[in-house]
């Protein structure tokens, strides 16, 4: 398989378009067009519709296209290793997220990013851990974090701390806040508590779901709701509870009037790992990455305490005496 010829197919697929992508390539469009039609004939598949207002990927098409993408990004780092100096990490770094730890860290890891490594670049991409271990696996992603990730030969990880959960309610002063949080909330009184939670399946949803089944405690699901942003803006109106970990609180609770219990009896905490494919080496600049997100989890950890009410203190009235 030609790389040029894949490199020109993934380019018409995202596009939709011969002649934009024609042009972005700097190439004339029935190039392009024969250049993908020889690659169709090697490899024996239809890749693309294609019809008057552009084309769309196939279902062989959107596999090469995934599968694509993870092969020019394994060049790329190939050619990176090559040219690596220690010292000066170059090329390019793709990490992965979860949304709980995108908000939280993503513009500090950029900013330090570019600090540091001013002749590389980083990508950013945000996802379920389910999802993000299968673009490690098709060198999609260099590194990803992942909470409590199952046991696979082609991944290792590093764990780089335990993340407690919480009941995440609307703060106290709020006309539809249901109930004042305590501080702590016990496994047994969940069942009281409304829940917005994502569907399954999902690592916060599992683990919260096996423990309460271990305790005989009988889950209330309000909504079912897969994006953490919209979950929180759905708590700080009153409609449910969230039950999620330090890191989605700290990355949201500058914006949102909300508190937090921590879960006790027992507590109930997560893994975070770092995670990387096995069988493909690190380049220097993904050690360097993987150095700088460590310390920024740190960093992060010290410097926003959880364990209090967020923006719930105190009742309004209170702070309106106090301001007088």
């Amino acid at each position: 398989m030609d790389l040029k010829q894949l490199e020109w197919f993934i380019r018409v697929a995202e596009l939709g378009s011969f002649t934009k992508a024609a042009a972005t390539l700097d190439m004339s469009q029935p190039v392009l067009s024969r250049q993908v039609r020889q690659l169709e004939i090697e490899l024996q598949q239809h890749l693309l519709y294609r019809n008057g207002r552009g084309v769309t990927p196939t279902e062989s098409g959107r596999r090469l296209l995934e599968h694509g993408r993870g092969i020019l990004h394994q060049v790329e780092l190939a050619r990176q290793e090559l040219r690596d100096r220690e010292a000066t990490p170059v090329g390019k770094v793709v990490v992965g997220l979860p949304p709980s730890i995108g908000k939280m860290l993503t513009v500090r890891l950029v900013e330090q990013f570019r600090e540091r490594y001013a002749q590389a670049s980083i990508g950013i991409v945000e996802g379920l851990s389910a999802a993000m271990q299968e673009w490690l696996l098709l060198g999609r992603l260099d590194v990803a974090l992942l909470y409590n990730p199952p046991v696979n030969p082609q991944l290792e990880y590093e764990r780089v701390r335990m993340s407690e959960m919480y009941l995440i309610g609307a703060a106290a002063e709020r006309k539809n806040s249901r109930v004042r949080l305590p501080a702590s909330v016990r496994v047994a009184e969940l069942a009281q508590y409304p829940l917005i939670i994502p569907s399954r399946p999902n690592v916060f949803r599992n683990l919260i779901e096996a423990e309460c089944a271990r305790h005989d405690v009988k889950l209330t699901v309000a909504l079912e709701i897969d994006s953490i942003a919209a979950v929180l803006d759905l708590v700080e109106r009153g409609f449910g509870y969230a039950v999620l970990t330090r890191d989605a609180l700290q990355g949201y609770q500058a914006t949102r009037p909300l508190a937090a219990a921590r879960i006790v009896s027992p507590a109930i905490s997560t893994p975070l790992v770092i995670a990387t494919a096995a069988q493909r080496p690190l380049s220097s600049l993904a050690r360097h990455t993987i150095a700088l997100i460590k310390s920024e989890l740190s960093e992060t950890q010290a410097r926003e305490p959880v364990a209090k009410r967020v923006r719930a203190a105190a009742p309004a009235r209170a702070r309106r005496k106090r301001s007088t």
